[in-house]
C-alpha cells in the first residue's frame, strides 16, 4: 500500500537529516499462508524504532534483531521466517533486509511520483541459496528515472527477482461537511486513503473541521464538475440536501468513477436518477451501476461511525471486485 510506503520512506528521510541509519526489510517470496502478503515492507531506525510491519506482529522482533548486523557491515541479507514451527499461523517467510542508502535526489522525486497520481514499480533482487543470501537489492522504478536504494549495489540478473507494482493512493471524495462527513472522513484517512472536502463556498468550515483530510475544497458544482477523476478514487455525497446532491452529481454523470455514493433512502435514490436520467437520456448503464444508495453494507450499522464503516467497506469490496461475505463461509485462503 502506497500510504504505508510513504510512511517508511518520509521517516528515513527525517532520520538521514538526523544523522540515523535505516535499513528496509521487504517480504519478497512467501511458502504457505501469512497475515500480510509479499510486496509489504518496513523499515528499522537504528535507534531501534520500527516503522510499518509486515504480519500480525510475530516477525518484527526477529527482523528487528537480524538487521543489526545489516547496520554494522552494510551488507544486504535474506532472512527466513518459519511461523509454522513458532506460532502455527505464518508460512515461511522469505524477507530482504538492506541498508536504506538512496540518493539524496531520491526522496523529492518519490514525493512528485506520489502527486502524480501514477503507478510505478520496485523490483527486488534475492537468492533463497545459502551462499548468495548476502546478495540482493531494491531498485524503484518512476516514470522518468530508476533509483537503487543503496550505494555501490550492481543489479545481478542471476538471483530471483521480486517485481512489484505500486498503485497511486487511493482517494475519497466528500461532498459534503456535516458531522457524519466528519467521521467518514476520519476512519477513511485512518485506512490510508487521501480524502478530500467537497462543500459549497459559502460553507464556514475549513479543512481543520475534518480530521485527517487531505484538502478541504470550497467550490460550486461547475468547478466541481472540472475535476478529472481516476480509477483510484470514489465520490460521496453527504450534503444532506437533495438539490445540492442533484447539482454536483449532474456534473460528474460522464466521467468513469468506480464507485459513487449516496446518502438517503432508495427512494430519494430513484429519484435523483430519475431526474439525472430525463436531462441526459443518452448515460449509460454503467453510470447507473455504479451509483450505490444507500451508500454502504447491510451491518445494522446506525451511529456516524457505524455508518462511515459500512460505506467503507462497501467502497473496498466494489473497488476489489469482492462480495461481502464472513470469512468463515469463504472456500479456500483469504487472500486470492
Amino acid at each position: 500500500m502506497l500510504h504505508e510506503l510513504k510512511n517508511i520512506i518520509r521517516t528515513a528521510h527525517l532520520a538521514r537529516q538526523r544523522d540515523l541509519k535505516t535499513v528496509l526489510a521487504s517480504v519478497v517470496s512467501l511458502e504457505g499462508s501469512s497475515y500480510r502478503r509479499p510486496g509489504v515492507r518496513m523499515s528499522i531506525q537504528e535507534d531501534g524504532k520500527m516503522i510499518g510491519a509486515v504480519s500480525g506482529g510475530c516477525v518484527e522482533k526477529e527482523i528487528l534483531r537480524q538487521a543489526q548486523s545489516v547496520f554494522e557491515t552494510g551488507v544486504p541479507k535474506l532472512m527466513t521466517y518459519d511461523g509454522r514451527y513458532r506460532l502455527g499461523c505464518e508460512g515461511i517467510l522469505y524477507i530482504l533486509i538492506e541498508p536504506f542508502q538512496p540518493e539524496d535526489s531520491f526522496f523529492e522525486a518519490f514525493e512528485k511520483q506520489c502527486s502524480s497520481r501514477k503507478s510505478f514499480s520496485i523490483s527486488t533482487t534475492f537468492s533463497k541459496d545459502e551462499k548468495d543470501r548476502f546478495d540482493g537489492g531494491s531498485t524503484f522504478h518512476f516514470n522518468h528515472a530508476n533509483f537503487k536504494i543503496r550505494e555501490h549495489y550492481a543489479v545481478d540478473n542471476s538471483l530471483e527477482t521480486f517485481h512489484q507494482t505500486i498503485q497511486p493512493g487511493f482517494k475519497l471524495v466528500i461532498v459534503g461537511s456535516e458531522h457524519d462527513a466528519v467521521q467518514l472522513c476520519k476512519y477513511a484517512s485512518s485506512t490510508g486513503w487521501e480524502v478530500d472536502i467537497i462543500a459549497p463556498p459559502d460553507d464556514p468550515k475549513s479543512i481543520h473541521n475534518f480530521p485527517g483530510a487531505s484538502n478541504y475544497f470550497g467550490m460550486n458544482e461547475v468547478e466541481f464538475g472540472e475535476i478529472q477523476f481516476d480509477q483510484q478514487t470514489a465520490v460521496v455525497f453527504m450534503t444532506h440536501s437533495y438539490v445540492k446532491d442533484l447539482k454536483y452529481l449532474s456534473t460528474i454523470v460522464n466521467q468513469d468513477i468506480p464507485y459513487i455514493g449516496l446518502l438517503g433512502p432508495s427512494k430519494r435514490r430513484e429519484k435523483l436518477i430519475n431526474e439525472i436520467f430525463e436531462k441526459n437520456e443518452d448515460l449509460s448503464d454503467e453510470f447507473f451501476a455504479r451509483l450505490y444508495g444507500p451508500s454502504g453494507i447491510n451491518i445494522g450499522a446506525e451511529t456516524p461511525q457505524e455508518i462511515a464503516i459500512s460505506i467503507i467497506a462497501e467502497i473496498l469490496a466494489v473497488i476489489r471486485n469482492q462480495k461481502p461475505i464472513s470469512l468463515k463461509n469463504k472456500s479456500g485462503g483469504i487472500h486470492q
